[in-house]
């Protein structure tokens, strides 16, 4: 009877100093090893993982008080991912809530207007805290990956900065990107302006992406469009220089020549009537909005004046007088 309650007591006293050995280790500030202190926790990361990096670090003196206190709070699975920063001391249970409820830092990456898939492709494969998992895939691979129903990549990015935390897959941005991109686009196109020669977003698309690579002025947008409405509903050829070097890829060098103009392919709007078969560039909302909404006006042509500006034009006399105003104050 005596060694059974001797025994009793001995337990009895080891888990009171296990509970104080606990609540002291929980409770009592941890002292960082710098201050500010950075850290990342990796993808797939799980509890014992993370709490032998932060005792391996010096953050905290045992990897076991952080693990049995997540269970006990039934936090085990609830750790996530990312870049954090502590500024401060604090205690094992304040660290494991901040690395429980998602306050990671958040990187971001900006996606340009007027770029095109292929620079934001490489874009996001040159951003040091994201994953490439597109490398190597094909654009109509990515597409079936983020599912997207298009065969053509270009234009279907939301140009916009997205926020993640570290090692976020790209083809989660993408997704992202394109389904900011079909919101802005559905809902601009169910606003749209009567009798457009347009028979589908996607052609508002196109046609707002070449309106994004020839104005960045705001006020100008609306107008350009106003002209290539028109010439889409007299039958007109849209030439426009944009389509042309866009389909000249890496051959073109800065240089347009009349030439170029001349050598008939399938972005060539000077050669074939109608929209290009695809977008040329990831338009801003501005130029998607400008599209499906076009200034009401009789003007045919325009010409950059050098200065950002355009002036416009509502017949070839005119317009050609413009045209040799202007390059000759661009020369």
């Amino acid at each position: 009877m005596h060694t059974l309650k001797r025994l009793l007591f001995y337990a009895f006293f080891i888990t009171i100093l296990l509970i104080g050995w606990f609540y002291l280790h929980v409770h009592s500030s941890i002292t960082l090893p710098v201050k500010p202190y950075e850290f990342s926790i990796r993808h797939g990361s799980n509890l014992k993982q993370t709490a032998q990096q932060l005792a391996d670090a010096g953050v905290i003196h045992t990897k076991w008080s952080l693990i049995l206190l997540a269970r006990y709070l039934n936090l085990e699975s609830a750790i996530k991912a990312g870049d954090y920063l502590l500024t401060e001391n604090i205690t094992q249970i304040a660290l494991l809530n901040y690395l429980t409820k998602g306050d990671a830092k958040q990187h971001e990456i900006r996606i340009l207007e007027g770029s095109t898939f292929a620079q934001l492709r490489k874009a996001l494969n040159e951003h040091p805290a994201i994953q490439n998992h597109m490398a190597g895939l094909s654009d109509p691979e990515i597409l079936r990956l983020i599912g997207a129903a298009e065969s053509a990549a270009e234009g279907l990015f939301f140009p916009d900065t997205y926020f993640f935390v570290r090692d976020s897959s790209d083809i989660e941005i993408l997704q992202r990107a394109y389904r900011t991109m079909q919101n802005h686009l559905q809902t601009s196109w169910e606003s749209r302006a009567g009798s457009l020669p347009l028979t589908s977003p996607y052609e508002a698309l196109i046609l707002a992406s070449i309106i994004e690579k020839e104005t960045g002025l705001e006020s100008d947008r609306a107008e350009i469009a106003g002209v290539f409405i028109n010439r889409l509903r007299k039958g007109m050829r849209l030439q426009t220089d944009p389509t042309i070097i866009y389909g000249m890829g890496e051959q073109f060098n800065g240089n347009l020549r009349k030439q170029d103009l001349l050598a008939d392919q399938e972005y060539n709007t000077y050669t074939r009537a109608g929209l290009p078969p695809t977008p040329i560039a990831l338009p801003s909302l501005a130029s998607i909005r400008a599209a499906v909404n076009p200034a009401k006006t009789d003007a045919l042509y325009f010409v950059a004046k050098g200065n950002g500006e355009s002036q416009f034009s509502t017949n070839l006399a005119d317009h050609n007088k413009a045209v040799n105003k202007y390059q000759k104050l661009q020369k």
